[in-house]
Parts: structure tokens; sequence; C-alpha cells
């Protein structure tokens, strides 16, 4: 059986929920619902777009630290709370994924965890074999 890595963020909602920002077992890179909250400080704004844009720069982080990149993402799950700005969304993702391309859902929820936050994403990697 390949080995668990547990990837913090350093949050300290981790151990009072119980998760890791990810999770890697043998070549599998799992990312939890990652937010577009630095510390107490929510970036973005009122925009999905920036929003997006910082979510994915930390789950590029949290990929990185657990040995894979932004291009072995398979799939991401995309938590919206209103689907009529999808268009804002669905730029920043494209603006990481155009060539990759992984599989991908885009959902519209009735809130997050703090009303401020408007986009929430999941993402799974999958790391070459070497």
């Amino acid at each position: 059986m390949s080995n668990r890595i547990n990837i913090s963020s350093g949050s300290p909602w981790e151990n009072i929920v119980g998760y890791s920002r990810a999770v890697r077992i043998g070549n599998i890179v799992e990312v939890a619902g990652t937010t577009a909250v630095d510390g107490d400080v929510l970036i973005g704004g009122d925009s999905m777009y920036e929003q997006t844009k910082f979510i994915l720069q930390k789950i590029e982080k949290a990929l990185i630290s657990a040995g894979a990149s932004m291009n072995d993402v398979v799939r991401t799950r995309v938590y919206v709370t209103d689907i009529s700005r999808w268009e804002e969304v669905g730029k920043a993702h494209g603006e990481v994924f155009q060539n990759i391309k992984p599989a991908s859902a885009m959902i519209e929820v009735k809130g997050l965890i703090n009303q401020q936050m408007l986009v929430e994403i999941e993402a799974t990697a999958i790391v070459p074999e070497k």
C-alpha cells in the first residue's frame, strides 16, 4: 500500500474540522474545497473572476507541495453561489486549464461557509508514474 501524505495549509480549521488542504496516496492527489481566503482576508471581493484566480493559485501551491502540478489535474469541481455569473469563473478556469482540459463540473450552491465567498473549487490530480 502506498504511503499517505497529508498537506496542510496551516489553517487552524484543519485541526478543528479534521481535514487536510490536500492528500496524496500513491500517484493520486486530492485537493480539498478551496476558497479565496488568505488567513482572515477574502481575496477578490465581489469578483468571481478574481476569487477564482486566487483559488487556482492556492490549489497550485497545494499540488506543488504534494509533488504534482496543474498539468496533472484530471478533474475539477467548481461550486458557485450564482450560476448566472459562470462566465467570470469560466474565464479564470480557462486561463489555467485551456490546454490541460480536465474533466470539470460547475454547480450552483445555496451558499458557502462565509457569504462573501462566491466560489469553491476541488481538484484531483494524477501524477505520472516514473
